[in-house]
């Protein structure tokens, strides 16, 4: 791995290690910008066309990650928000990244990207790898595993070479995940369960300094029994946790997934965070937004109990 200067790139799960034990602070706040949510004071720019609509976006995620930057050691842009908004709102989407880093934010880019072959090695150039001296768009990405190893094998070496995350789902925060995720194999384990032995597997050569794998994995909150198991099936991994807040999952919920670290995991909240002003009509957008994350930074800090 070798940055800019030709010196080896830190790992991404090294990186983590250090910001959430410096800011103490396991949260990700998710940028998923719904035009029809959006203050009212965007909202009007949101339906005049495509350019105004993604000013309005960059503009709405610029002042949350600027209210939550102090609480957060990450943001997560959901980035189907940004493509429904063509090529503008690509733009948006590269302004508000680079403006997260400046903030002193990793980003997670939240694609759930899966192809095999050139297909998985544009995809992760397009997300993971530098281009013409500046920074990749985002630090880690969500990856499905579903087409096996060799889909995945270019976001391992974007990980090797660049320094780069990857998160791959094992057990979403749906209803429907139960479909498939846990279908019984015929040993008589879910189909989870095989999905984390792999991971586990897999991110076993790229594990830092910190002893943390920069293959991580994707376990919604919102089923805490099977957040425990999966940190015992993947203990170097750090779990990537979806669900609290909007969804009902709550910090206490979670507990378990740090038992290998407080860099271990780390606890998403998206619209119970972003749009907390909804729940208080008389105060600002930013400074509800900065309320609820500062209070989630708390109540996880407290559950993981380090």
């Amino acid at each position: 791995m070798t940055d800019v200067a030709g010196a080896p790139a830190v790992p991404f799960a090294d990186r983590l290690a250090d910001a959430v034990e410096r800011k103490r602070t396991q949260v990700v706040v998710g940028l998923d910008p719904v035009l029809d949510m959006l203050p009212v004071e965007l909202r009007g720019e949101a339906v005049a066309g495509r350019a105004a609509a993604a000013s309005a976006v960059e503009r709405f995620c610029v002042g949350i990650v600027d209210a939550v930057a102090p609480y957060v050691v990450a943001v997560k842009p959901q980035i189907a928000f940004f493509e429904a908004l063509g090529s503008d709102g690509w733009r948006a989407l590269e302004q508000v990244t680079a403006y997260a880093r400046e903030a002193g934010l990793l980003v997670i880019g939240d694609a759930k990207r899966g192809d095999v072959g050139s297909t998985a090695r544009a995809y992760a150039t397009a997300f993971l790898e530098r281009h013409d001296g500046q920074p990749p768009l985002v630090d880690a990405l969500t990856v499905s595993p579903f087409l096996g190893r060799d889909s995945l094998d270019p976001f391992f070496a974007a990980c090797r070479r660049e320094g780069a995350g990857v998160f791959l789902l094992v057990r979403t925060s749906n209803p429907g995940a139960a479909d498939l995720q846990d279908a019984v194999l015929s040993d008589g384990r879910p189909l989870w369960r095989q999905v984390a032995e792999l991971v586990d597997q897999w991110g076993e050569d790229l594990v830092g300094a910190r002893g943390l794998s920069s293959v991580g994995a994707v376990v919604g909150a919102t089923v805490p029994r099977i957040v425990g198991e999966a940190r015992r099936q993947m203990p170097r991994a750090i779990i990537l946790l979806p669900g609290v807040g909007a969804q009902g999952a709550t910090p206490a919920d979670v507990a378990r997934a740090f038992t290998s670290g407080p860099s271990s995991a780390l606890v998403n909240a998206s619209r119970s965070v972003i749009y907390a002003y909804r729940d208080a009509p008389a105060e600002d957008w930013r400074a509800a937004a900065a309320a609820e994350a500062a209070r989630l930074q708390g109540a996880v800090w407290a559950a993981a109990g380090w």
